[in-house]
């Protein structure tokens, strides 16, 4: 049984090879580069609004079978880049929707220059033993370039952030996003070799009718006779990491359960315009979010709706600083003293050297202003612009960018005896983001945002799934506050309890579980990445010298063939 189902599984592999082959002919390189372009499109498939996760793995077997081979490293980085534009340029239109396709296209190609340098990764380590861990070491240790460097990194299309819906989610409770995105590419390699043994299996003769000789890994690794064992590793490699994660969903938090319980309001004021004139009315998004506080400070008063002990507004919910204008801050006062409880406000303030921090504030009613959190990862090119003289020159929207300047801090405010741990917008995408925070003792996440500045885009589904994995790596409840929304009530399982629809105001009100025990992510931080970015360095060095060592042989051949 186990014969004539191999032998099905390899005949139907040499039908789809003859096909392939029937169409492209002598073109190896453009079947390559073909290949290339459909696992960047499955990679962008994976991610949110789609609920397609599957095709991440997918997406990184193809490129790995892709890129493998012994040829030039160059090619390695030619098709890895073809990946990256098919992958990224879709992915990230929202960059450039008010501002024009150049800042997206720019964006798009220094991002799929990092799936370059994974293509070089992998052809140069895709010749060792065991090369299905060194090659998803290689994607991992990518990604984690992309996400530092440079201007501080730009972490949005790591494979984890398309994974909130998947099988693989669980496991940012124990290594983070990098454990997750490290999952996915290996179950990918897995499935790589896989199909380099399958076709390896295929008697030569057969091989050649079908075969398109471009000395990749059919080429150059089908020789090599195929072992039961080959088979097994390549199987059981397959299978363990879905199979780890659908076994660690059992091992999450109840939603449920904590160590006590606090009701929490998120508003969703919205705005009276999108783009990046959104905030042109201050006042009124200000006013907005007044309004629909005291909507539902008439619900609560009516029975309709529990008291919240805290309520949360998004980031640029009052872009007029409170500290400054005694009118922000009599509105912010009235509507906290209404409600009856601290409200977390977004705020721009201005500092005394006229720059501007992105805050969170605490307003306790009469009170006033109580802790804070300032935003300390600030975006590039839009809250502030790097070498802003020479970008000046290649966009009329350089000077739009803002003065903002990094804050410091744990990132942890205290409103109503909780300690709520902030990453605001852009922050969430970065590891680092709720790291403090968690130290710091946060019993409560939240992510105030504004995606308005991106109208009606996937960005907003793309952040809103970064929060999901951020709950569950830390297991905390979640709360997402969005200026036009999505916000969204997020349990410490990654399971959305509430949303609310784009574009409207609305307000959320749920009853969440307080925690102070740590995942096991939260206690090891950026370990996981570590180790890949070691065992990646480790291994390009071995194939290096291997490679030269072949080299140097193959040339005392030749000599000694000459002699």
């Amino acid at each position: 049984m186990a014969d004539s189902g191999r032998v099905m599984v390899r005949e139907r592999v040499l039908e789809l090879a003859r096909q392939v082959s029937a169409v492209l002919g002598g073109h190896p390189r453009a079947a390559r580069a073909a290949a290339a372009i459909c696992a960047g499109l499955l990679l962008f498939g994976s991610f949110p609004p789609r609920p397609w996760w599957f095709l991440a793995p997918l997406g990184i077997a193809l490129l790995t079978l892709t890129v493998r081979g012994d040829g030039r490293l160059r090619a390695g980085f030619g098709y890895g880049l073809l990946a990256g534009l098919a992958f990224f340029v879709p992915l990230l239109p929202w960059t450039g929707i008010y501002v024009g396709p150049a800042p997206w296209l720019a964006l798009s190609t220094v991002c799929a220059l990092y799936l370059g340098i994974f293509g070089v990764l992998a052809r140069l380590v895709g010749a060792l033993p065991g090369w299905p861990l060194w090659v998803a070491s290689a994607w991992t240790t990518a990604e984690w370039v992309r996400s530092s460097f440079p201007f501080g990194g730009f972490p949005w299309g790591r494979v984890a952030f398309g994974q909130a819906d998947g099988w693989f989610l669980a496991l940012a409770a124990v290594g983070g996003a990098p454990l997750v995105g490290f999952a996915v590419a290996l179950t990918g390699t897995a499935t790589a070799a896989l199909v380099t043994l399958l076709w390896s299996s295929v008697p030569r003769d057969e091989r050649r009718t079908t075969e398109i000789e471009t000395g990749g890994p059919a080429a150059a690794h089908g020789r090599t006779p195929v072992t039961r064992l080959g088979y097994a590793c390549a199987a059981f490699t397959l299978l363990l990491m879905p199979l780890a994660g659908l076994l660690l969903g059992s091992t999450l938090p109840d939603p449920d359960e904590g160590a006590r319980t606090v009701t929490v309001a998120a508003i969703q004021g919205s705005v009276p315009r999108l783009g990046l004139d959104f905030n042109a009315q201050r006042r009124a998004v200000l006013d907005n979010h007044v309004r629909r506080t005291e909507e539902l400070a008439a619900e609560v008063a009516a029975g309709r709706a529990p008291r919240p002990d805290v309520v949360i507004w998004p980031e640029n919910s009052s872009d007029i600083d409170p500290l400054r204008n005694a009118d922000a801050a009599a509105l912010i006062t009235a509507a906290s003293e209404r409600i009856g409880a601290p409200v977390l406000v977004g705020a721009v303030l201005v500092n005394a050297d006229r720059t501007t921090t992105n805050s969170v504030m605490v307003w306790n009613g009469a009170a006033g202003p109580g802790e804070r959190h300032d935003k300390k990862i600030i975006q590039p090119f839009g809250e502030y612009l790097p070498m802003r003289s020479f970008f000046r020159l290649f966009s009329e929207y350089a000077d739009r960018a803002g003065y903002f300047v990094p804050g410091n801090g744990d990132g942890v405010v205290r409103a109503a005896g909780i300690d709520i741990g902030v990453a605001t917008c852009y922050e969430v995408a970065f590891d680092r983001a709720f790291q403090d925070a968690m130290r710091a003792g946060a019993q409560l996440l939240t992510v105030p945002t504004n995606n308005a500045t991106f109208g009606d885009s996937e960005m907003t589904y793309q952040q809103l799934a970064m929060s999901r994995v951020r709950a569950v790596e830390h297991g905390r409840a979640l709360v997402v506050a969005a200026t036009s929304g999505v916000s969204a009530i997020i349990a410490a399982d990654g399971s959305v309890r509430q949303e609310t629809a784009l574009f409207v105001p609305a307000a959320l009100v749920a009853e969440l579980p307080l925690r102070d025990d740590s995942t096991l992510a939260t206690r090891i931080g950026p370990a996981p990445e570590r180790i890949f970015v070691i065992l990646t360095a480790a291994a390009a060095l071995a194939a290096a010298i291997r490679r030269r060592s072949a080299r140097t042989s193959a040339r005392a051949g030749r000599r000694a063939d000459g002699r």
